[in-house]
């Protein structure tokens, strides 16, 4: 398993400026071939650093409501249900979860909407409290400046390096730091599938 190298970050920052931009403009930029910079691509989405493509919108140019900032504050042991009702909300466009327990979220919602909507998808006894505020502007900035390949084994937790080793077990790929933690959870995922 290769480690993501200069070119593949570079690859990520002309796909994160304009995720439409042809193969063979990016392979220009790069001094790559189109299909290297393909297969590039392929291997980073392979790897889960490319999860989609997708399209930022200007919702400031669409009439849909207006747009705002709610944090939240969720109860101990309830921060993955309500993380996961606010992100079924339509109109809800980044999500944040701290440490601490709270949700932060930007939403374009129709006026006076966040109540009753609130109560509408989250269960009102996981949340201690909420705030929301009007937003006038935002900026979204994702690009890979100073970034690290960093991957976690999913048998140990621990890094995987250069000398890891990736498999594809049910349409997913996974990876690990050694052979050992390979076939260590190739192993159970058999006895898990024979199982089911």
């Amino acid at each position: 398993m290769r480690e993501l190298d200069e070119t593949d970050l570079e690859i990520l920052r002309l796909l994160v400026s304009d995720g439409r931009r042809p193969y063979n403009e990016i392979a220009d930029a790069v001094n790559l071939s189109p299909p290297t910079v393909s297969d590039r691509i392929d291997r980073l989405a392979d790897l889960g650093v490319i999860r989609r493509f997708t399209v930022d919108l200007d919702r400031s140019l669409l009439a849909d409501g207006v747009s705002v900032l709610v944090d939240l504050r969720a109860e101990p042991g309830r921060v993955g249900d309500v993380r996961a009702a606010i992100e079924e909300i339509e109109g809800v466009e980044h999500v944040f979860v701290t440490a601490e327990g709270r949700i932060v979220f930007q939403a374009r919602l129709q006026e006076n909407a966040i109540e009753p909507l609130l109560d509408e998808t989250i269960d009102t006894t996981a949340v201690r409290e909420y705030d929301v505020s009007l937003l006038v502007d935002s900026t979204w900035y994702p690009q890979p400046r100073g970034v690290e390949f960093a991957l976690e084994c999913d048998e140990c937790g621990n890094s995987v390096t250069s000398e890891g080793e990736s498999a594809r077990l049910g349409g997913e790929i996974y990876h690990f730091c050694c052979s050992s933690c390979k076939s260590q959870f190739e192993e159970q995922y058999e006895e898990l599938q024979e199982a089911v």
